[in-house]
């Protein structure tokens, strides 16, 4: 188990949710509710798991990959789409499922999840898969997957964070030799 390998295919999961959405037909309103109920637990709590768990060690780790400038740049452009994803996700639940409005909050959670994807493929991932050992790809795997089952059934709250906070605090335990605490990055970032 790779920690690469998963957030890939939970992006591909991801992908499938939406298209998901996009093939129930417009009036069974029930169906979209669950469908993006289901989504919705899935794209916050890997958010909140690569926070937790990915983006700490990249800090510690990377070096900056493809068309990023660093890797400080990468981790704070990713928790910047999280919020903007997640404020994506606070609009769709202010509207009735199938109306006009939420699939407008669809579409938008849409564009930002995909663009986010796009450049964390490119940049994040390809930067770990050169930094990490496979050990430590598969110890953060199984934390971020352990995670991620204690809430799959109800989900989390979701909860912006100040990117340059969270880069802040993360990349000062990294660079002090202490291995970043991602619940004092998180904690730090809410904060801002």
């Amino acid at each position: 188990m790779d920690i690469t390998e998963v957030i890939q295919h939970q992006h591909e999961e991801q992908r499938r949710g939406f298209a998901a959405l996009e093939e129930l037909p417009r009036e069974d309103h029930e169906g979209l509710a669950a469908v993006w109920e289901r989504l919705a637990i899935l794209l916050e709590t890997h958010a909140e798991a690569e926070e937790r768990y990915f983006y700490p060690r990249l800090l510690d780790l990377g070096t900056g990959a493809a068309d990023a400038e660093s890797t400080d740049e990468e981790v704070e452009d990713a928790v910047h789409d999280h919020n903007e994803l997640r404020d994506a996700i606070r609009r769709v639940a202010e509207h009735e499922a199938g109306s006009a409005s939420w699939w407008r909050a669809v579409v938008d959670a849409n564009v930002a999840n995909s663009d986010h994807m796009a450049e964390e493929e490119r940049q994040d991932l390809a930067d770990f898969r050169q930094q990490a050992t496979l050990e430590l790809r598969h110890e953060i795997a199984v934390a971020f997957l352990r995670f991620q089952a204690l809430h799959a059934a109800t989900g989390i709250p979701p909860t912006d964070k100040d990117p340059a906070a969270f880069v802040a605090h993360a990349g000062s335990e990294s660079r002090q030799g202490r291995r970043p605490d991602a619940e004092d990055s998180l904690a730090a970032s809410e904060r801002g």
